[in-house]
């Protein structure tokens, strides 16, 4: 394997890691995911971010650093944009080789540099605005960006180039073999990382929606010629792509999102589950787009992220010992989480001996802004009048999108 040219002194050493694991423990890749990590060389070597300790990760890394060719001890500078272990797990065995290298990060990544990796000596502390001359035209420049999406995140600006190298910011799922840019794709590989962008955000930036709008305000003076992200492709064609797809994927959290309509269900017996079809007719009746997702059956990664573009959510759940379905209470939960405010809302579901479920999910929801609709409830098998009431509900809420 070998680096990738970016320009004059300037290389992309990419890992995947394959669809079998989980990003973060617990989000699905069935395509994988790239961590990428960067050298500058002018007549100082820096290396920007790391990679991950497992899967043999740490060994494409160096056959990578090898061809440029660089080896440890010639790294002058550890630029770490972000502390979390995708980027710096192998990072205790890199300074091992090279206890000499120096390090750049903000003042709270200093704390967690020694936290996770022991590390407090050769130490600089920088905040927005500092830089780095590596000499042959070659200088770092370095932005804090808190909450994007740790309170240590910063980006770093190559002055010579235009390129940022964004860390987590900017990022998509997606492994990447023999196409490193955004100019060398297909239009149907270009829309797969757009799409998968989307979910990558919904799952990993969402929460910190608001921080993405400070921090592309606080970018916007910078001459970017190329977005260099640590997960994902390098937006060299079209940074501004991709700029645009983040700051409209923020604007999702407060609205308005797409006009569609996102159908979460879950069915202990079928008594709920025979009504989404129509549901979805009366949604469809509207011309509005639906998307459809069954729990458990679907991943919460996949169902957040046509939630967060969806300007409302139809949820259908049956009562449980008088609560929500517990399937469908961990997804409300992560919705929580990731706050997926200001949707309209419907909720239909049957029940056996009491209802309950309405209760509890006006409690875990009372701080989502949600603007609900008037539910529908019903003991047992569904009829005709429960069915005809679901079409109409779901074609009014349809309607509402389009006013």
């Amino acid at each position: 394997m070998k680096a990738t040219i970016m320009g004059q002194g300037i290389y992309r050493l990419g890992v995947n890691l394959e669809s079998g694991n989980l990003f973060e423990g617990m989000w699905p890749m069935p395509d994988g995911i790239s961590i990428n990590s960067y050298v500058v060389r002018g007549e100082k070597t820096a290396v920007i971010d790391l990679v991950q300790d497992i899967n043999g990760l740490p060994a494409e890394f160096e056959e990578e650093l090898h061809s440029i060719p660089v080896v440890a001890k010639e790294v002058d500078y550890m630029i770490i944009n972000h502390m979390e272990p995708d980027h710096t797990g192998w990072l205790p065995e890199f300074y091992r080789q090279n206890p000499d290298m120096e390090f750049f990060v903000t003042k709270k990544g200093a704390k967690m540099l020694k936290a996770f990796c022991g590390i407090s000596g050769n130490v600089h502390v920088v905040a927005t605005g500092d830089s780095l001359d590596l000499g042959d035209g070659k200088e770092l420049v370095f932005y804090e960006a808190p909450n994007l999406h740790w309170p240590e995140t910063m980006v770093t600006y190559e002055t010579g180039s235009g390129i940022l190298f964004s860390c987590d910011a900017f990022g998509s799922y997606g492994a990447i073999r023999d196409k490193v840019f955004d100019d060398q794709l297909s239009s149907e590989e270009h829309e797969f990382f757009m799409k998968e962008a989307l979910r990558y955000y919904a799952n990993i930036i969402a929460g910190f929606s608001m921080f993405v709008e400070k921090a592309i305000t606080k970018l916007k003076p910078l001459d970017i010629k190329a977005i260099a992200p640590s997960h994902g492709i390098i937006w060299r064609e079209r940074p501004d792509a991709i700029i645009d797809a983040y700051a409209k994927f923020a604007r999702y959290m407060n609205g308005p999102a797409e006009p569609e309509i996102t159908v979460i269900w879950s069915s202990m017996y079928g008594n709920t589950g025979k009504v989404v079809d129509s549901i979805i007719r009366g949604i469809r009746s509207q011309g509005v787009p639906v998307h459809v997702h069954r729990v458990p059956d679907d991943d919460v990664g996949f169902i957040l992220a046509s939630a967060w573009k969806s300007s409302a959510i139809v949820l259908g759940m049956p009562t449980y010992e008088y609560r929500m379905f517990p399937p469908m209470a961990w997804v409300i939960d992560m919705f929580a989480r990731k706050k997926v405010i200001k949707k309209k809302v419907l909720r239909f579901g049957s029940f056996g001996w009491s209802g309950g479920a309405e209760k509890e999910l006006q409690q875990l929801t009372s701080r989502l802004q949600w603007d609900f609709m008037e539910p529908l409830e019903w003991q047992g098998a569904p009829d005709d009048k429960v069915l005809t009431a679901a079409e109409k509900a779901a074609s009014d809420l349809a309607a509402s999108l389009k006013q």
